[in-house]
């Protein structure tokens, strides 16, 4: 399923797998895919990603992500990046994260529940 709509980020680190916008918006809306959101638990209940369910980056182990496709999430990409590369580095192939973030989908319009 996320094969394809990815892309590939290239940063310090190498490549991370990311999803686009667009991409995105579609499978929040469709709800057919898992979407962590690695924030601290205050963050997630001031407002998240409709249907994210919460794994904080202090706490994230890979194991606990859901099976099947996923896309994590954070704040503005940076712990969503860090615990991307623990999946992976765990084994995960179908995880991928959104690099913009909670900011960047509200900025793009997108709706948060608390």
């Amino acid at each position: 399923m996320l094969s394809g709509v990815m892309s590939k980020l290239t940063g310090g680190g190498g490549e991370l797998p990311t999803i686009e916008h667009e991409d995105f918006a579609r499978l929040v809306k469709e709800g057919s895919c898992a979407i962590v959101d690695v924030r601290e638990p205050h963050e997630y209940a001031a407002g998240h990603v409709p249907g994210a369910r919460n794994l904080p980056l202090s706490q994230f182990d890979p194991s606990k992500l859901p099976a099947g496709d996923c896309v994590i999430i954070c704040q503005a990409g940076g712990r969503s990046a860090k615990a991307l590369g623990q999946a992976i580095q765990a084994g995960r192939k179908n995880v991928r994260h959104y690099a913009p973030g909670t900011g960047g989908w509200r900025a793009r319009g997108g709706a948060v529940q608390a």
